[in-house]
């Protein structure tokens, strides 16, 4: 007896199975012949672990228009703004824009959340804020905090400090920007400072690194130096890594094999680094996203990440994953079937490594957080962006959705279509 039964679902490796729930966790997955006191019926449909995302900015998600429109659309001016922005902003204001988020996360099977969170302004109003989202949404959603200091570790008198402070008050990650440092020597600097913050406390690291289309932007080098130095690899990451795309190949050539070595992780975020990178570019423009398919090639682990929505720097973004993968697959020319199917992992497993969530997936004993989509294979998914018609958090049905077929009034044809599709390669 379970009481929770997930039937006939399609899980990601193409298997037929029933997944029974007892609790928060999974008991069995395989033809279970129970009964339990809900039953959800995923005949047909792709049943997934959570989507996860690595890279968020939380504090700053859905404040489009304040204190005003980046007309630009650069980096530097979403910067700018959000300079303004983070001191008009009351704590309450952070957190119910944040809840908001978190719903339309959940409902779209997001239920893993790495997110920076700004730690110049001495107020910390961001680490205020976000530690209570964290401690409201800790029963359905996983949120991981970054000590981040958005204007540079050492551009501000207290921004050092200000970064321990934020960490001794309970945020999880060590965070960084170092190309936003006054000098390239500062910028090595800190990310041997942060390295060293990480060792001693024993958290992860995870560094805004080169995200600039300036090809001697080279801090990713260091990082993959210091997080060999200290033993980092495993929890380390680094975020954007945009200037590889300007990078000369001979050098390039040295540095996968180096962050290779490193265990270091790269979390590309290709709505946003194709958005906001090659601003200054007239043509050939560059794409803005790093270079996924060869540090893959290196065995360099590799996950997508959304970054920002309707925030300063992005005026769009519906929490969906999928749609994170959708733009990587095509700017990163990830279109060999198997390139697809890796995209789905690096919105679901690859994220879920990087973040070091325990206890994810779809085998007996993990945690009971899963998704069913209306798609039958990751790559129909891709494909699809589809509905979400079931979204189940640590053994809770949190979220459902209704099938969406559209209703047709066509001579000589069916009263209904919808856009799956069995033929070709799954």
């Amino acid at each position: 007896m379970f009481d929770l039964l997930i039937k006939g679902g399609t899980l990601p490796d193409g298997r037929l199975a029933d997944i029974g729930i007892t609790g928060e966790r999974i008991i069995a997955v395989g033809q279970l012949d129970a009964q339990a006191t809900q039953v959800i019926d995923a005949s047909g449909d792709l049943v997934s672990a959570p989507f996860v995302d690595p890279h968020f900015h939380m504090d700053a998600t859905l404040s489009y228009g304040l204190p005003r429109v980046n007309a630009s659309g650069t980096l530097l001016e979403g910067i700018s703004l959000w300079g303004e922005l983070r001191d008009m902003a009351t704590v309450d204001d952070m957190i119910a824009r944040a809840l908001r988020y978190c719903d339309w996360a959940v409902s779209m099977g997001l239920l893993a959340i790495r997110t920076h969170v700004d730690t110049t302004p001495d107020h910390l109003h961001g680490v205020v804020a976000m530690l209570e989202v964290k401690r409201r949404v800790a029963p359905y959603l996983d949120l991981q905090l970054v000590a981040f200091p958005q204007d540079g570790l050492y551009r501000s008198a207290t921004g050092r400090a200000n970064l321990i402070r934020a960490l001794d008050m309970g945020v999880d990650v060590v965070g960084g920007i170092p190309h936003f440092e006054r000098t390239m020597d500062e910028g090595a600097a800190s990310v041997r400072d942060l390295c060293r913050l990480a060792a001693e406390r024993g958290l992860p690291i995870d560094l805004h690194c080169d995200e600039t289309d300036d090809p001697m932007s080279r801090h990713v080098e260091t990082l993959a130096r210091e997080v060999t130095r200290h033993g980092l690899g495993g929890r380390a990451a680094g975020s954007h890594l945009t200037s590889m795309h300007s990078m000369d190949n001979y050098y390039v050539s040295k540095l996968l094999p180096l962050i290779a070595e490193a265990g270091l992780s790269a979390i590309p975020n290709p709505l946003i680094n194709i958005t906001l990178q090659g601003r200054h570019d007239s043509y050939p423009k560059r794409r803005g996203l790093t270079r996924v398919k060869e540090m893959q090639a290196h065995g360099i682990r590799v996950g997508w990440g959304q970054d920002c929505v309707l925030d300063p720097w992005y005026s769009l973004g519906t929490a969906d994953m999928l749609d994170v993968a959708f733009m990587g697959l095509h700017v990163a020319q990830m279109t060999h079937p198997d390139e697809m199917r890796r995209c789905f992992d690096m919105v679901t497993v690859e994220n879920a490594a990087i973040m070091g969530l325990e206890g994810y997936g779809l085998q007996p004993g993990c945690i009971a957080s899963l998704v069913v989509l209306d798609a039958g294979s990751p790559t129909e998914a891709l494909r699809l962006r589809p509905d979400r018609l079931a979204v189940v958090a640590r053994g809770k049905l949190v979220a459902q959705r209704h099938r969406n077929d559209a209703r047709m009034s066509l001579p000589d044809r069916p009263d209904r279509t919808r856009r799956r599709h069995t033929g070709g390669v799954a």
